[in-house]
């Protein structure tokens, strides 16, 4: 094939004619003897040479049993660094401008990214960006070493092989990777320039972490045409669950990176003697288990990115979605020993296809074993260690759209206790009232310790709205009435809040919402009877369990309601407590905006009068309505 045959825009055209070479792709595999540096070679140094610095190292890439894997030298490059996107267009948007960041227009450093890339071997090939019939039509345009860069891009967006590129194929989408500019223009760092243009959009990645660009920025792409369209790209993880008894509920679970996406699609960890480790108090040692002999049959629909499109609703009180990606992101620093996730271990050991694996300790023609994470520094392990695995060959993925029975959202929490009070006042789950878990979605707290972006340390920051905001291009406004209004149109759909790393004094990793799965699929769209719930001490914890009953194991009290626990106790929660209003008071006012949907100006004055949770329940219709059943 051809690349005219593309048809990519004029001047993405003009660079192909004018290069050095170009090899287009038409398959994912067509690129993996180019990453390890041609046939018969097993291992690769990807490097650039930088003015004034010579030769420089970006990734060492080498050929493994089951894939591809390349580590970056530079522990920053290992981890999406939160502030890598620059607006390079005048467009409405709240995100810095390249203008306002840099002092000058991107014009010249446009120009100047396709006069380098006029000089080198490149590669191109087209994807589609969304589903298949939702999305953009688009290409990417890499430098020909960056091989294992355009393979992962192959297998997170696809690839269309020529039979696939029709006549009416017409990108509005191109990915330009140019990483020495890292160095020549950004002082090392991550940055990817989304510009906006009349029926284009164009990705100017300035990194070989394809985080940023190659998943976020395409992520951003989506964002834009919904936002253009009145629909979104939710960030969450999609899971069908089948109980023993083949009742089946779907679980649709978001939050910022860290907040448990991925582990949502994964079988909950069992001790060797197959019983659950719900807890270890970090205070007295105490550990506490709970059997469930038989889990649920989990059924994997998205991992980090859903199309919500108006094409795909049904008008029956519940949100539709479809993944948006071909293939998954996943993170495995969780993973720190083998048989830990038997699972997830056995797929990416001997894969039906060859894998991308990123900060894995590997050598070539070995095989990359996911619990062997690359060290940062000598005995601390990368936090952000990552696998690249095509939706098609997951074990039971459900393709296609699918109703949403329960919204979930993450939050990672650190320990909270007597002597140092925190925001890990969270219990084994909340149920919200439909108004407030909007707010939630507002804030979006990235949390404690969150391992996937730079800098995520033990502070309470927000992900900004949808937690999907870092990502995006517009204006946050725009989005939040977006939100507001597809939680106004599914009065049928549960909302919870769910922790993980740590319920008051106890370290509990993701059992939470392992745990939370289980007995909620069990229960199936049952109603709540009015001895199971309490009023949750404050008023932005909706309402928390009195009691839970999981296979004939109650889960004691101090799991479900913090301030319980001798190690935490009412003083220490009501710290908590501030520290989450504090939280919420400074993020809800920047949505404040004239724009701002009425309704939704009112949720948050309500939030900020500090009233009750029954009030939030007067915003919305709700079928899941709690003081009904309480008075």
């Amino acid at each position: 094939m051809t690349w005219e045959k593309l048809n990519p825009p004029a001047e993405a055209a003009a660079l192909l004619r004018e290069c050095r070479g170009v090899t287009v792709a038409n398959t994912a595999s067509d690129l993996i003897d180019l990453a390890c540096g041609g046939v018969g070679s097993d291992s690769y140094e990807v490097t650039y040479d930088i003015p004034g610095k010579g030769s420089v190292l970006e990734a060492t890439v080498f050929r493994v049993r089951n894939g591809i894997s390349a580590n970056y030298p530079e522990p920053y490059m290992r981890r999406r660094d939160g502030d890598s996107m620059v607006l390079g267009d005048d467009l409405p948007t709240d995100k810095p401008t390249y203008k306002e960041k840099y002092g000058k227009e991107f014009g010249p450093l446009r120009e100047e990214t396709f006069a380098w890339l006029k000089q080198q071997e490149l590669i191109t090939f087209a994807f589609h960006a969304g589903s298949a019939d939702i999305g953009l039509d688009a290409v990417v345009i890499a430098p020909a070493n960056a091989g294992f860069f355009a393979f992962g891009l192959a297998l997170l967006q696809g690839i269309l092989h020529s039979e696939l590129v029709h006549d009416d194929f017409k990108p509005v989408m191109v990915i330009y990777v140019a990483p020495p500019f890292r160095h020549t223009h950004f002082k090392g760092k991550q940055i990817v320039v989304h510009n906006r243009r009349e029926g284009l959009h164009e990705i100017f990645a300035y990194n070989l972490y394809p985080g940023p660009s190659a998943k976020k920025g395409v992520y951003g792409s989506l964002l834009d045409l919904g936002e253009k369209e009145g629909w979104t790209t939710a960030h969450c993880s999609t899971a069908q669950v089948i109980t023993p008894y083949d009742n089946i509920v779907t679980i649709m679970h978001e939050g910022a990176s860290g907040g448990g996406k991925s582990e949502m699609l994964e079988h909950a960890h069992r001790e060797s003697d197959g019983r659950l480790l719900l807890g270890r108090n970090i205070v007295t040692g105490e550990k506490r288990h709970i059997s469930i002999p038989r889990g649920c049959e989990i059924r994997p629909v998205t991992d980090d990115m859903a199309i919500c499109h108006p094409s795909l609703q049904r008008g029956d009180g519940k949100l539709r979605l479809v993944d948006a990606e071909n293939a998954w992101f996943v993170r495995v620093n969780h993973i720190r020993e083998y048989a830990t996730d038997p699972t997830l271990e056995r797929l990416t050991a001997q894969p039906p296809e060859p894998l991308l694996f990123l900060n894995i300790d590997s050598v070539p023609k070995g095989r990359a074993m996911i619990w062997e994470h690359i060290e940062d520094s000598p005995g601390e392990p990368c936090p952000n260690p990552r696998v690249v695995i095509p939706r098609r060959i997951i074990p039971d993925i459900v393709d296609g759209a699918v109703t949403v029975d329960i919204r979930s959202l993450g939050i990672r929490t650190p320990p909270c206790t007597y002597r140092k009070p925190s925001y890990g006042i969270v219990g084994l789950f909340h149920i919200l009232p439909p108004a407030l878990a909007w707010l939630w979605r507002l804030v979006a707290p990235r949390g404690h310790a969150n391992p996937s972006i730079i800098g995520g340390g033990s502070g309470m920051t927000s992900e900004g709205v949808g937690s999907y905001w870092p990502f995006a291009t517009g204006r946050q406004v725009d989005h939040a009435n977006i939100l507001l209004h597809q939680i106004q149109e599914t009065p049928s759909t549960l909302f919870i809040l769910c922790p993980n790393q740590h319920i008051g004094s106890w370290e509990v990793s993701f059992m939470p919402q392992w745990v939370t799965r289980e007995y909620l699929a069990r229960r199936g769209m049952a109603r709540f009877r009015s001895h199971q719930l309490r009023r949750a001490r404050t008023p932005l914890l909706g309402y928390a369990m009195h009691e839970l009953t999981v296979e004939g194991t109650s889960i004691p009290r101090w799991f479900l309601q913090v301030e319980t626990q001798p190690e935490v106790g009412e003083e220490s929660y009501d710290e908590g407590v501030k520290i989450l209003r504090s939280f919420f008071e400074k993020t809800l006012r920047e949505y404040l905006d004239a724009e701002l949907d009425p309704l939704g100006k009112q949720i948050i004055e309500c939030c900020l009068d500090n009233s009750r949770v029954d009030d939030y329940e007067k915003f919305f219709k709700s079928d899941w309505t709690p003081t009904k059943l309480m008075e």
